[in-house]
């Protein structure tokens, strides 16, 4: 039975608008990884319909690169986007990271589940970690664009 490790906020807009700077390569590029670490535009491809490929090379602080690959396997905008992700090129990348969106007062939940598949705890609360990492530089995306 699969096991899914969830991470659920809710952001100041629309969901339309989330899941554009979820899916849109130049705001995707600033929340991947957080601020601390740069996606190149030139490294990142995103060709957002069932099957289409993820492809990006984050380039960390220390010097070194982590190559991200994956496919997107469900696209029902704005609600919901499934797609697979891993920093294993070449390997099986697994089950599908799962992004929900949904409109409540205020805003867009939005919930992100992933396979806990064989992490261990500590690898599950550092991606959580990671995910709540995104997601405050998606409220920052969101507001430049809300400002735009």
């Amino acid at each position: 039975m699969t096991e899914y490790f969830t991470v659920t906020r809710t952001l100041n807009a629309p969901r339309e608008l989330v899941f554009e700077a979820i899916t849109t390569p130049e705001h995707f590029a600033v929340w991947f990884g957080t601020a601390a670490v740069e996606v190149p535009q030139d490294t990142l491809t995103m060709d957002v319909r069932p099957g289409g490929a993820f492809r990006a090379v984050m380039h960390l602080p220390d010097g070194h690169r982590i190559h991200w690959s994956g496919e997107y396997q469900v696209v029902e905008p704005p609600a919901h986007l499934a797609m697979t992700l891993t920093d294993q090129p070449g390997d099986d990348a697994g089950l599908p990271v799962l992004f929900d969106l949904e409109e409540v007062d205020g805003g867009t939940r939005l919930t992100i589940r992933q396979d806990r598949s064989d992490f261990t705890d500590e690898q599950v609360a550092a991606t959580i970690e990671g995910y709540n990492a995104f997601i405050d530089d998606i409220e920052r995306v969101l507001a430049t664009m809300q400002n735009a």
